[in-house]
């Protein structure tokens, strides 16, 4: 397999990569034949997956742009995948004047990528670091010079915590997460459902079981669980609910049935 020269010499694009297949179904063009071809066999189970990432950015979008119209200017990105038109910089940048933003992501390609993006850019930078790290995060050098924890900050965790697993705690970094933001932050999160799939679970798990394969389990968890990550914050109107319903800029009943699967909501701490 030949390697592509936007691909950095450290990784493996023999295998898989979540943000990369992200990057896929997205349309994008930094991925491999490796991802495309797991892309590919997810879709057989779950022909939807475009239109549920697509979803997922439209929500980002929505909620980046609701947080700047609250005061906010600062922004940390975990997982933040590779970055495509329309990330976060720029949506916040547009809303709000001085926008900061860290994205964080734990696979190279991603954050290579996002250095050449953000390349002589002063309000955006990238980590390479792991949510179920959170000390590493909240510890960088990159989030001191970016971000001030003591002015209230909008935490993404956006299609994220479904691939951390129970055994890892996702509960558990998120809190240690919240406890480090100042009042007035925001959690802006989207999770992967059965709950709002138009397919049955049956055949949706089939989706599932090709993410256990390339070593990158995706995590099924109902509203209720995922409600749990919203605690010690207060979900803002409309809560937690299916994506095309959160703040919607059209009308929900004109989504791809496939845009409802997964929950979204933001939370503000008190």
């Amino acid at each position: 397999m030949e390697r592509p020269a936007w691909a950095p010499r450290n990784i493996d694009i023999s295998v898989p990569s979540v943000s990369r297949i992200y990057d896929y179904y997205l349309g994008g063009s930094h991925n491999f034949e490796v991802d495309r071809e797991a892309a590919r066999k997810a879709m057989e189970f779950l022909p939807g997956l475009p239109k549920i990432m697509q979803a997922n950015r439209a929500f980002l979008r929505r909620a980046v742009r609701f947080a700047a119209a609250e005061g906010i200017t600062q922004f940390l990105d975990i997982g933040s995948g590779i970055p495509t038109y329309g990330n976060v910089h720029e949506i916040a940048r547009a809303a709000v004047d001085g926008a900061r933003v860290l994205y964080v992501d734990h696979d190279p390609v991603a954050v290579a990528h996002s250095e050449a993006v953000l390349a002589g850019n002063d309000g955006a930078d990238v980590l390479a670091a792991d949510l179920r790290k959170p000390h590493e995060i909240l510890s960088s050098p990159q989030l001191a010079r970016l971000i001030d924890l003591k002015r209230p900050v909008a935490l993404l965790l956006v299609a994220i915590l479904h691939f951390v697993e129970d055994t890892d705690d996702p509960r558990a970094a998120v809190a240690e997460l919240r406890d480090a933001l100042a009042p007035g932050s925001m959690l802006v999160l989207t999770h992967a459902s059965y709950e709002g799939i138009p397919l049955p679970e049956e055949q949706a798990g089939g989706a599932v079981g090709v993410y256990r394969d390339i070593r990158n389990p995706l995590v099924m968890r109902s509203r209720e669980e995922i409600a749990r990550f919203f605690e010690g914050f207060e979900l803002v109107d409309p809560g937690l609910v299916l994506m095309p319903h959160w703040r919607p800029d059209s009308a929900p009943e004109e989504e791809d049935p496939y845009a409802f699967s997964g929950f979204a909501g933001v939370g503000r701490t008190a």
